[in-house]
């Protein structure tokens, strides 16, 4: 069903399906997890390392997962799962259960879990993990448009360790 290439092999622009497509980031395991969507996030090398960023605000229940494991997996999905990203990015995992009222299936034969539903899946280890502050915010302006809540993202870091795409 999936199979695994390099993360150069990837064809379609990684940019584009954060940006414009959206994805999910899910951490946890068989027990409890969670995902989320994500837009804002960006790919490249750091540390010699194949690596991810994604931007999640602090108050997201999400936290509470990468807080907790190493691992999380970034997955993008066919344009029909619109409707399930914008339900996963409205919706907190701690006030519903996002897997049954989406039927996503979840996948654990990685080191964080995935979606059987997925195109596209990054499996990433935690390296850092970093916090916008106001004061590393040179543009004021995005603080008055991203910000007002005063709910500057965490910032986590990832190394691609595996990519998976669906045959």
């Amino acid at each position: 069903m999936f199979k695994e290439i390099s993360f150069t092999d990837v064809k379609e622009n990684v940019v584009d399906l954060l940006k414009n497509q959206w994805g999910l980031v899910t951490a946890g395991d068989e027990n409890a997890l969670n995902t989320m969507t994500v837009s804002w996030g960006a790919v490249g090398e750091l540390w010699a390392k194949d690596m991810v960023t994604i931007y999640i605000r602090p108050q997201r229940y999400t936290v509470k997962f990468l807080e907790e494991k190493d691992y999380f997996t970034l997955s993008f999905y066919p344009k029909e799962c619109k409707q399930i990203l914008s339900f996963c990015g409205t919706k907190s995992g701690s006030d519903v259960d996002k897997i049954k009222e989406t039927d996503l299936t979840p996948v654990f034969d990685e080191n964080a879990p995935y979606f059987k539903q997925a195109k596209l899946v990054l499996v990433c280890k935690k390296t850092a993990k970093g916090e916008f502050k106001p004061e590393q915010i040179i543009d004021k302006t995005i603080i008055d448009t991203q910000y007002p809540a005063n709910d500057f993202h965490y910032i986590y870091y990832g190394a691609v360790e595996k990519v998976l795409i669906k045959e």
